[in-house]
């Protein structure tokens, strides 16, 4: 649409609603005001591999074959361990996922899954715990690869995580 066309169709709406007069504010107070949601700009990663435009849907510890990653997304290895995050904050989150790679390594496990969610009901839509348990699984000394879980497991909602020996 060129410019011209575009100053004449808002010209068009304006006219078009000259006569309309805006509804009165609720007096009851049932409708609050929503502020705008501000995303933070994303600081780069602490993992020193650092691009900030590197896609985050899946990682492989420096050494590890990136095909590690297509195994992963096909869910080529068990999965023997999961841990739902639903409901629980970003802090407790945190600490759940740590905890919980960490015994997984000890048991043994060599291949674990954890459901964080899409970020649906987020505000903003944004899914803030995505991309924080990523960032701990990152860094986790256990952690050898993750990748998005495969649709069968949770897709975009849940992640692989494959685990040192």
């Amino acid at each position: 649409m060129t410019p011209d066309a575009a100053d004449a169709d808002a010209d068009a709406f304006a006219r078009e609603m000259a006569d309309v007069t805006p509804l009165p504010g609720d007096r009851r107070g049932r409708i609050a005001e929503r502020r705008p949601v501000v995303i933070p700009a994303r600081a780069p990663r602490a993992s020193g591999r650092g691009a900030l435009d590197e896609p985050d849907d899946a990682f492989a510890a420096p050494g590890i074959d990136r095909r590690e990653i297509r195994k992963l997304k096909r869910g080529d290895y068990p999965v023997t361990g999961r841990r739902d995050l639903h409901g629980v904050t970003t802090t407790e989150a945190l600490a759940s996922v740590r905890r919980f790679v960490d015994n997984s390594q000890q048991a043994g496990h060599r291949c674990i899954c954890i459901i964080h969610g899409r970020g649906l009901h987020s505000e903003g839509g944004v899914a803030i715990l995505k991309a924080r348990v990523r960032e701990c699984l990152r860094t986790h000394p256990a952690v050898l690869a993750y990748a998005d879980a495969p649709r069968s497991g949770g897709g975009a909602g849940a992640v692989y995580v494959l685990l040192r020996k």
